[in-house]
């Protein structure tokens, strides 16, 4: 049973979508609640669900409980980003961007902590990004910050949850083909990774055994020398 944030569209629609006809069932957390056409009542619950709002993830934690009686994987899907200079963002960007990127994943997973640990082979995929492997340009340099953060938000988990079997991995991809993506660059859909592909990724990611652990896991639609 996993908890997918950000399920509305998307990397998260993409993989809650994957993970269902794969057969998990899903609770997804949305800032505006929808049943997808895909799903069924049986295996997926929607719950309200806003990244900035401390507490919130409680409530969606707490309805999970109550509905599926478990929690095995929490997949932090909710993310934001700013495209502005390190020098142009001001401190409300910044703590927007930590809020969401880090704050809150970080708020989830620790509200769904007992019930990961209780399962024994619990996973933590947090949606990273290249970001927070490099600073690519200019104006990715204030979301790079926070995404650094959430690539060592996942290390962090790590290391907490591994004698509890608890397995986490930063998901770190570049351009995906999304509504974010597309408002950052011109590269056509068709050039970017498909959020399809990168489903079938945390997918697999999320079936590895305990001792074939991965810490983070990089994919690229374009050349760069390291990723």
């Amino acid at each position: 049973m996993a908890l997918v944030s950000g399920a509305s569209r998307g990397i998260g629609a993409a993989c809650a979508r994957h993970l269902f006809e794969t057969g998990w069932t899903l609770s997804l957390g949305m800032r505006e609640p929808v049943q997808p056409d895909w799903a069924d009542g049986e295996r997926v619950r929607v719950f309200p669900y806003e990244a900035a709002e401390a507490g919130s993830e409680r409530a969606w934690v707490a309805g999970t409980i109550d509905a599926f009686k478990r929690i095995d994987a929490v997949i932090a899907s909710a993310g934001i980003m700013i495209p502005k200079s390190v020098i142009d963002a001001d401190d409300a960007d910044l703590d927007l961007m930590f809020e969401i990127n880090v704050k809150a994943p970080r708020r989830l997973v620790r509200a769904s902590w007992a019930s990961l640990a209780a399962s024994r082979a619990g996973r933590v995929i947090i949606l990273a990004s290249l970001s927070g492997k490099r600073v690519k340009s200019v104006t990715a340099g204030s979301y790079s910050i926070s995404k650094f953060a959430a690539v060592a938000l996942s290390h962090g988990i790590r290391q907490a949850g591994w004698d509890l079997g608890i397995r986490a991995t930063a998901v770190c991809p570049g351009f995906v083909a999304t509504d974010m993506a597309r408002g950052v660059t011109d590269r056509a859909d068709a050039l970017m990774t498909d959020p399809d592909d990168l489903a079938r990724i945390i997918g697999l990611l999320l079936d590895l055994p305990d001792h074939a652990s991965v810490a983070e896991f990089s994919i690229n639609c374009q050349l760069e020398e390291s990723y």
